[in-house]
């Protein structure tokens, strides 16, 4: 049984390491797309360009996250932890350097690689460390010291795109690295599953991943037209479908077809679909939106949306013991509606808009819906399955909420009408962000309507999650096995 007691020196510094390495990985989240006007401009890049420089990495994210916690609790937790982190700084380095597009979207994919490697670590290491009694403490420690990173995230990438320069957007998680593999080789325990066996399904992360950057492809690309893309998404449609062949005839699944027949975790991984759809479209445009047509600078961009994330960090976890008593059904409707009136007010956000007036509504809207939804969210995929299976729906929904977000990337803008080199021109990209916000909203409501009609109470002995804090928007908080 783990004996770390967070009071010890080391139970200390197993804490700084694993929220030292899921920060790189959190604030890539949330700074690169305060950048991303700037590296268009920089790199003579279009608009599909910036588009991939956000979905690479979510593509091979979104694709590998289930392996990479296997491959942990195979191989050892630290040992995989390690080689995450390492692997995610050489890629950052070489997204630091790329002198053209095509070499920052290369090295973004792998990016995503080292970050399906060390964001279920992190969290694994702590609860194969800590003695039980501790564990509780450790991960709310863990998730608050990361919300914080996530409310850091913007303003940091907003300073540094105006200071040093948007590559060192990428370039800090160099020296990161530097400190955090050390500290992690000299005091966080090894760790593994000794009932971990069977084959990896390897066959079916390459074919999900697969899946997902073809379509994604055949998504960024469709203005264009061309039989090339059209091939393309038929492709991308074959894959998924092999995908789902495998997952049904092999003898140790990623994703366990079986676990889907639990209809609340079905139900809210449709919600999460929705949501986190919504949330990928708004935050990649409206970064955009605020540089490019409210003449924002990136530090300003980056700030305006702080408020969302102060409130998701002081009012989470007492949304979470609110949703407790209320159920599920009733934050999983409202929050969503909240979302979506929030998105509505961002069209105020045009050419000379002003901050207290235009934009801070809306942002605080967005935030007291996120407040409502994201912990109930995450509580509710935990109670609606085993809890020996908590880590796999976890997980899941993580995988599902990544997936959502760089579809809605890839599909939002040209469902919007915007042209590859729209983000040039302030008067065509509002034009496009006010057709793009209402769809948004649309399908926030149609997440609403799920959970209205879908979701139920859990049972009065369910599993609560150990994460009461949330602090990242993008994607909501792994939780691995259980807390015994």
């Amino acid at each position: 049984m783990p004996d770390v007691r967070i009071s010890s020196s080391q139970g200390k510094w197993i804490l700084f390491t694993t929220v030292l390495g899921s920060s790189m990985a959190l604030l890539d989240s949330t700074v690169v797309n305060v950048a991303l006007p700037t590296i268009g401009r920089d790199l003579g890049a279009s608009l599909a360009a910036l588009q991939w420089t956000v979905n690479a990495y979510m593509v091979t994210l979104a694709g590998l996250i289930l392996l990479g916690g296997s491959l942990g609790d195979r191989y050892g937790r630290r040992r995989i932890f390690v080689l995450g982190v390492v692997w995610f700084a050489a890629a950052s380095l070489l997204c630091g350097l790329a002198p053209t597009p095509g070499i920052l979207i290369a090295a973004r994919a792998l990016q995503g690689v080292g970050g399906a490697l060390l964001t279920p670590g992190s969290l694994a290491l702590i609860q194969a460390s800590f003695h039980p009694d501790d564990r509780s403490r450790a991960v709310g420690l863990w998730s608050g010291f990361g919300g914080i990173g996530a409310a850091v995230g913007p303003f940091l990438g907003g300073w540094l795109v105006d200071g040093p320069g948007w590559r060192w957007v990428f370039l800090l998680n160099v020296p990161l690295a530097l400190l955090c593999v050390p500290i992690a080789l000299r005091h966080v325990p090894e760790s593994s599953d000794k009932r971990a066996h069977g084959r990896f399904d390897v066959l079916g992360a390459v074919l999900g991943a697969l899946a997902l950057a073809l379509l994604t492809y055949a998504l960024i690309e469709a203005p264009g037209g061309s039989v090339a893309v059209a091939l393309t998404a038929v492709a991308g449609v074959a894959a998924a479908v092999a995908f789902v062949y495998v997952e049904h005839h092999r003898p140790d699944p990623m994703l366990p077809p079986d676990i889907f027949a639990s209809r609340q975790f079905t139900a809210v991984n449709l919600v999460t679909l929705c949501v986190y759809a919504a949330f990928g479209g708004y935050f990649f445009l409206t970064a955009l939106q605020l540089q490019v047509v409210a003449g924002y600078s990136a530090l300003q961009a980056g700030t305006a949306l702080l408020p969302s994330t102060a409130l998701m960090l002081l009012f989470s976890a007492r949304s979470g013991a609110l949703a407790d008593r209320t159920g599920p059904r009733l934050p999983l409707t409202v929050g969503p509606l909240l979302c979506a009136t929030a998105m509505l007010l961002m069209l105020r956000v045009g050419e000379h808009a002003n901050y207290l007036a235009d934009v801070l509504p809306a942002v605080l809207m967005m935030g007291v819906g996120m407040v409502t939804l994201v912990a109930p969210l995450t509580a509710t995929v935990l109670a609606s399955v085993d809890t020996a299976r908590a880590g796999l729906a976890s997980g899941i929904n993580n995988a599902a909420a990544r997936a959502a977000s760089l579809v809605a990337v890839a599909a939002l803008p040209l469902l919007a009408g915007m042209g590859p080199e729209a983000y040039r021109s302030a008067a065509a990209f509002d034009a496009a962000f006010d057709r793009a916000m209402p769809i948004c909203a649309g399908v926030l409501v149609v997440g609403a309507m799920i959970a209205f009609t879908l979701v139920r109470r859990p049972a009065p002995d369910c599993r609560h999650p150990e994460c009461r804090t949330h602090g990242c928007v993008t994607a909501p908080p792994l939780e691995r096995g259980s807390r015994s």
